[in-house]
């Protein structure tokens, strides 16, 4: 007990010689492992956005008009009878263990629908019920099984075409997920910047406590009696930056994510406070793991015990 007393003693003398040094650690670590934090909240966004989305993922049956291709809708527009045996299709026949749950959209929904998304635009005004196509809107039990409904669907009377929302998902999430890697590119190269600043502090810290440490070798200290308070030094500067990076995320998290994106963009669920929790442990580990490493290796290589 003596001894880490001692150790954690020489840690502290050596951290207020060094101020300058420690604090530029404290605030590259505080930095770098933010973008990281922020990184994985990003990702956590994105996994709850997927599931959320994929959990409501619409499968449209567009239904033959008077407007369709004559390749695709040889017979014209949709009979009653066609409407009837795709509806039966879906209800109990070869679609109905994929389906979840539909409903069906007249052209007549179907034009209420797209002008009250579109309620200043001037074409729109254009736009009669006529121009619409009428569809079967399914959501299916598993949303990966898209395939084998639009085979399903294929070729069969009445229907037009069979389309999804997936492929417009999968360029925002590819868009999401390229935001992520860049801020992870950032916060790989800030901690490369953080690790340099660690082994510099400690080697500054080796050469200024040169005299005092042959003193120590001279009297019969062990070697790790010497190099212990170093790496100490850079655990300690490290944490003291993860721990503002902890508060960061937790910030990012409560409320630009769990408040301001919230009330900005609604229809979507975002993480909150609760999720940053899960990053923190994360944070602090890696600052340990990186600051020790590189004092123990700076140690090692500069200090001569």
């Amino acid at each position: 007990m003596n001894q880490l007393m001692y150790q954690l003693g020489e840690t502290f003398s050596s951290l207020r010689k060094n101020v300058a040094m420690v604090a530029s650690v404290v605030l590259v670590t505080f930095i770098s492992l933010t973008f990281v934090g922020t990184a994985a909240l990003m990702q956590l966004q994105i996994n709850q956005m997927t599931q959320d989305f994929y959990d409501r993922l619409e499968i449209s049956v567009f239904l033959c008009t008077d407007a369709s291709a004559e390749a695709v809708c040889p017979t014209g527009a949709v009979t009653d009878s066609q409407r009837e045996s795709i509806e039966e299709m879906i209800d109990t026949g070869a679609a109905n263990q994929y389906v979840d749950s539909y409903r069906y959209e007249s052209q007549e929904e179907a034009l209420e629908n797209f002008l009250a998304d579109r309620e200043d635009s001037v074409r729109a005004a254009n736009v009669t019920a006529e121009d619409m196509t009428e569809s079967f809107r399914l959501l299916l039990v598993d949303p990966q099984d898209f395939g084998i409904v639009n085979e399903l669907f294929a070729g069969v009377p009445g229907v037009e075409n069979v389309a999804d929302q997936q492929a417009v998902l999968d360029q925002i999430f590819g868009i999401l997920n390229g935001l992520t890697v860049v801020a992870l590119i950032i916060a790989g190269v800030m901690i490369v910047c953080t690790v340099l600043l660690v082994s510099t502090t400690i080697r500054l810290s080796a050469f200024s406590r040169r005299r005092e440490t042959s003193i120590m070798r001279m009297v019969g200290a062990s070697k790790s009696m010497i190099r212990t308070p170093f790496i100490f030094e850079g655990i300690i500067a490290a944490l003291v930056g993860a721990a503002l990076a902890c508060a960061a995320t937790w910030v990012v998290a409560e409320f630009l994510i769990g408040q301001w994106l919230a009330q900005q963009v609604t229809g979507i669920v975002f993480i909150g406070a609760a999720e940053s929790w899960l990053v923190m442990p994360g944070l602090v580990l890696s600052a340990m793991l990186l600051a020790g490493l590189a004092s123990w290796v700076t140690v090692r290589k500069h200090l001569r015990v």
